[in-house]
């Protein structure tokens, strides 16, 4: 995903040299990072196939992989699990408003094993019957690496407590709302042959978001918070090896947890 991190690494070059000259409305930022986990609503997925197969797989269950053993099997590979980055901007002095670029690296995997209803056209046959979801006889359906929402958003914060000394928060409130882009790596196995597609543009985003920020310092902060939102694929790549120009489409609601560590900057 070289094109991202040109964005972002233009984005802070920008922003330095604004905060340099005094000429920024800017007057801080701030940086996170840390693990997420979901739940998914039922999602009816929509299959136009290079072969002429042109089906739905209707109110599917899908979950997530957490992964979060890597934490501390593989404590180098920090973006094994479900992991989320804000790289946000503080809008006034007392940085209770901010603007957020925000990227949630999760994981939707559609449960092998399930019946679900199919509908549609399949080697050239109509069909309208249940099916058992299995990767060797029919199909598999996953954005593990990974479903990566990239969204813009407007924050606010709310002091709840200081410190002792009063000189700095120790508790404030957060929420969030804003939208974006989805930016998935879909890996889709059809009758036993698999291939994991490439990073596409394939959709689009919203949500909000609230929760708490605990200062341990001045600068550095524990952040734990709800998220709620839409995602809709209008064209997720699910070519197989055998089979290319296969596009997926579909949409779910989600509620997700997520602990960050972020650290301020005063510009």
């Amino acid at each position: 995903m070289n094109f991202l991190s040109a964005a972002l690494l233009s984005l802070l070059f920008c922003v330095s040299a604004n905060a340099q000259k005094k000429q920024s409305f800017l007057s801080g930022m701030y940086l996170q990072w840390g693990y997420n986990t979901e739940v998914y609503t039922k999602s009816t997925i929509h299959f136009k196939m290079s072969n002429g197969n042109n089906f739905k797989l209707h109110k599917v269950v899908a979950h997530d992989r957490r992964d979060f053993d890597a934490i501390y099997k593989k404590p180098l590979e920090v973006s094994i699990p479900q992991y989320n980055y804000r790289i946000g901007f503080y809008l006034n002095p007392l940085h209770t408003k901010a603007i957020e670029l925000n990227f949630d690296h999760s994981k939707y995997v559609v449960t092998d094993g399930q019946k679900a209803r199919v509908t549609g056209y399949i080697d050239g046959n109509t069909v309208d019957a249940d099916s058992i979801l299995n990767p060797a006889t029919f199909l598999h359906f996953e954005h593990t690496d990974g479903a990566n929402w990239l969204h813009f958003n407007y924050v606010s914060q709310h002091l709840i407590k200081k410190t002792a000394s009063k000189h700095r928060p120790l508790l404030t409130a957060v929420w969030k709302a804003g939208a974006g882009i989805n930016i998935p790596r879909t890996d889709f196995t059809w009758r036993g042959d698999r291939l994991n597609n490439n990073f596409h543009v394939a959709g689009y985003n919203i949500s909000v978001e609230g929760g708490m920020r605990f200062y341990t310092s001045k600068k550095i902060f524990i952040e734990a918070t709800g998220k709620t939102g839409f995602v809709k694929y209008v064209n997720a790549l699910a070519n197989s090896n055998a089979l290319k120009g296969n596009r997926a489409t579909h949409s779910f609601g989600y509620l997700e947890g997520i602990v960050t560590l972020g650290y301020d900057i005063n510009f």
